[in-house]
């Protein structure tokens, strides 16, 4: 069981490494702004959280690529248990781990909560050039860029003029014909 929230937690994790203007960024880079973002979150904002986050933040963009096993997740389990009890008559579970880790675990626990419920719809932006990650909440599960209005935009352009470059390329070719386009025979 996740907090409703650790679903936008774990998408705005993985997107901590944008590309802008051209150049791979880290929003987690800097100590004190890494510490402001976990407590901004609800995380502790200590040095030894920062630097599980660090790390599960990496793992979790290997397994959603498809370069790791999701068993590369596994260490930061150690520990973390999801106790139940009632509250106003209902079951509710509560997650306990140890103060430094447990930021880590929401993140694993919110990421296979999607691969359990909806498998394949958390992945990497179709644009190559692109580090950014999206949650596919289309009925046809065709998403395919993290926003249509910048990268989905970018890769229909280059597949545009993708398409039309080879054109031209193959009428000069079929004009030119095996000769190299003398309008002779070959010698």
């Amino acid at each position: 069981m996740t907090v409703p929230d650790d679903e936008a937690l774990l998408l705005e994790l993985l997107n901590t490494t944008p590309v802008e203007n051209g150049a791979p960024t880290d929003a987690l880079s800097d100590d004190d702004a890494a510490a402001a973002w976990t407590s901004a979150r609800g995380g502790t904002g200590t040095a030894g959280e920062v630097a599980t986050v660090r790390k599960v933040r990496e793992a979790l963009q290997g397994v959603v690529r498809g370069d790791e096993p999701p068993e590369r997740l596994a260490p930061f389990l150690v520990g973390a248990a999801m106790i139940p009890s009632f509250v106003s008559g209902r079951l509710h579970w509560q997650l306990e781990a140890p103060a430094d880790q447990a930021f880590a675990v929401r993140a694993v626990l919110a990421w296979h909560a999607l691969e359990d419920t909806r498998p394949g719809r958390l992945r990497a932006c179709g644009n190559p050039d692109c580090r950014l990650f999206l949650i596919d909440r289309s009925h046809g599960n065709r998403a395919q860029w993290c926003s249509m209005a910048v990268c989905g935009n970018r890769m229909k352009a280059r597949r545009h003029y993708e398409r039309k470059r080879q054109t031209t390329q193959d009428r000069h070719g079929a004009v030119g014909g095996a000769d190299g386009g003398s309008g002779e025979p070959g010698v």
